[in-house]
């Protein structure tokens, strides 16, 4: 396990500094307001891909997978296609062999396409976490929360994690 605490550090955004609340939405057919929300960790996936690249240079593997995904991402700039492409440069320059590469299956999908394919697949997607503001129950309002619910109901499913009663109740 590595363990980060640079971007708790860093601070600037709702899931990395405790002064700034998360945002709640309360309704599964609310629209994610437009711009960069403060729930957008800075260059995140940068820092966990830079662990990756290491790891995997070491291992001598060649592809590194990140469920990166546009379309449903709350607008995060790190979630775009052109980031991936400007990474791998970044990776095939200042890696020994410039081998590695970081693939990003789900980057065009919809989340309700990735609960859908999940579910054909037969995915273990009750082991899988949203969450922005609980890690015992999901609370069912943060935008995370609500744009997974909506996929799975989109998707015709149900969610097969725990949710806060309250917020269960205010869907």
């Amino acid at each position: 396990m590595v363990r980060n605490e640079a971007l708790r550090a860093i601070g600037g955004s709702a899931l990395t500094d405790e002064k700034i609340v998360v945002p709640e939405m309360h309704a599964i057919g609310a629209s994610i307001p437009e711009g960069v929300p403060v729930t957008y960790v800075p260059f995140r996936n940068a820092h966990f891909l830079a662990v990756a690249v290491s790891w995997a240079e070491v291992l001598g593997a060649e592809k590194i997978y990140i469920g990166a995904v546009e379309p449903d991402s709350s607008g995060y700039p790190d979630c775009r296609p052109e980031y991936y492409r400007a990474f791998n440069e970044v990776v095939r320059a200042g890696t020994k062999e410039g081998t590695i590469e970081v693939v990003t299956p789900l980057i065009a999908m919809h989340k309700r396409e990735i609960v859908t394919l999940g579910l054909e697949l037969g995915a273990p997607l009750d082991l899988t976490w949203s969450c922005y503001q609980r890690e015992d129950r999901a609370c069912g309002v943060c935008d995370s929360c609500v744009l997974r619910l909506r996929a799975f109901r989109e998707a015709g499913a149900e969610d097969p994690i725990p949710y806060a009663e309250t917020a269960a109740r205010s869907i």
